[in-house]
């Protein structure tokens, strides 16, 4: 058995002293042994790429706020520090930030893998459009998402974890496509996906997922 990559889902975010899509997050993520992190990226109002799940932040809509008024890191912040030493999963919540993620990656290029990843075809899309060479994942939350899988353009399929049966893993991999599964916090669950071969593993339990699987 091939061990799957090891991903922390925001970061570390079982560990609520720590807030989730931070740098400390990010950085306690490692700590614990993953190979790397998912994390979320919004669009500020003044264009730029900031990381957080949620479309507002203490009382603040993320893309009507200037990026200076919100507590929030960078996608540079992100890569500059991680680029070199993590595998990131780098998850676009909205249009319009694919132009900048591009050119971000190319002035800091990730050196341990990376996909940019998407619930909205049309990031994918674009992503595609503006460089082929950027690896997509397409991200599937219900049946109706994960039935398009073959139509997108993209090297990784992301599905939440009660969707990825044993048989799907075949098929995507018989496609010559990888599989990520979110968002795995059980370690019985945990060692079935690896032992069904999935490609990697994200989960809030950072440190139970690198004792379970590392």
């Amino acid at each position: 058995m091939i061990r799957p990559l090891l991903l922390g889902h925001r970061g570390a975010r079982a560990y609520r002293q720590i807030p989730e899509n931070t740098l400390a997050s990010f950085e306690l993520c490692l700590q614990h042994g993953c190979d790397g992190f998912e994390f979320d990226v919004r669009r500020s109002a003044d264009g730029q790429a900031v990381i957080c799940h949620d479309a507002t932040i203490g009382g603040m809509e993320i893309k009507n706020t200037a990026s200076k008024s919100l507590p929030l890191a960078t996608l540079e912040d992100v890569l500059r520090q991680f680029a070199h030493r993590a595998f990131l999963d780098i998850e676009l919540k909205v249009a319009g930030l694919e132009p900048q993620t591009i050119a971000e990656l190319r002035q800091h290029p990730p050196q341990k893998g990376y996909v940019v990843s998407s619930f909205l075809p049309e990031v994918l899309t674009a992503i595609q459009d503006l460089d082929p060479a950027v690896p997509l994942g397409c991200l599937c939350e219900s049946r109706d998402q994960l039935r398009g899988w073959r139509q997108m353009p993209a090297e990784w399929v992301i599905p939440q974890f009660k969707l990825a049966d044993a048989e799907l893993v075949k098929l995507v991999h018989a496609a010559g496509k990888r599989i990520m599964v979110w968002t795995v916090n059980r370690v019985e669950r945990m060692r079935e996906f690896a032992e069904r071969g999935v490609d990697a593993i994200i989960s809030d339990e950072t440190d139970l997922l690198v004792r379970s699987l590392g």
